[in-house]
């Protein structure tokens, strides 16, 4: 797919590049998106330019990983969000924010206009989101997107090598107003 650019009132959402490398790297080296999230830890300028020349644009060339880097309209970075192809009609969402930016609702902000954006442009129907158990910033910018808290997977994650339990929560076009591409029904209440 080709990649594509999106804003909203406050962000400009765009594939990041190599020029990004920089600011990537630094965001990074905060503690906090190396414990969270996924990305090596030490975080080396290495990772951070094979990251924005190669697997950010990959998965926008082979349709297997969406993924937008949050900037302000004067170019700093903010953060980035991502929507990883996980089944037909199903992405999981990840984020994380430079440790500035924390607190203002940027990534919130960043994480409906992506999500709008694939479910009207990638016949989703279903985006999930996880974070390991604690991870209470995470949660919180899920619920704020609309996130539903459906429970919690023992040992669905692996982060440095190590198994771990994550909550889980799922957003779904109704929850934004929009149609599905395929027929829901609900479970009974």
């Amino acid at each position: 797919m080709e990649p594509v650019t999106l804003t909203t009132e406050r962000l400009v959402l765009r594939p990041v590049d190599p020029g990004d490398a920089d600011a990537v790297y630094e965001a990074a080296q905060d503690p906090d998106i190396q414990r969270w999230t996924t990305i090596p830890s030490p975080y080396l300028r290495e990772h951070a330019e094979s990251f924005t020349g190669g697997l950010a644009p990959d998965g926008w060339a082979d349709g297997s990983m969406f993924t937008f880097g949050v900037f302000l309209p004067s170019g700093e970075l903010v953060g980035m969000v991502s929507q990883t192809m996980r089944a037909p009609g199903t992405a999981e969402v990840g984020f994380w924010a430079a440790k500035e930016h924390r607190g203002h609702g940027y990534v919130t902000e960043a994480t409906l206009a992506v999500c709008r954006w694939a479910f009207l442009s990638l016949s989703v129907d279903r985006v999930e989101w996880r974070a390991e158990v604690g991870n209470t910033a995470s949660r919180t910018v899920a619920e704020k997107a609309g996130f539903i808290q459906e429970g919690t997977q023992r040992a669905a994650i692996t982060n440095k090598g190590t198994r771990r339990d994550c909550w889980q929560a799922s957003l779904l076009p109704s929850d934004l107003g929009l149609p599905s591409k395929a027929p829901y029904i609900p479970a009974p209440q």
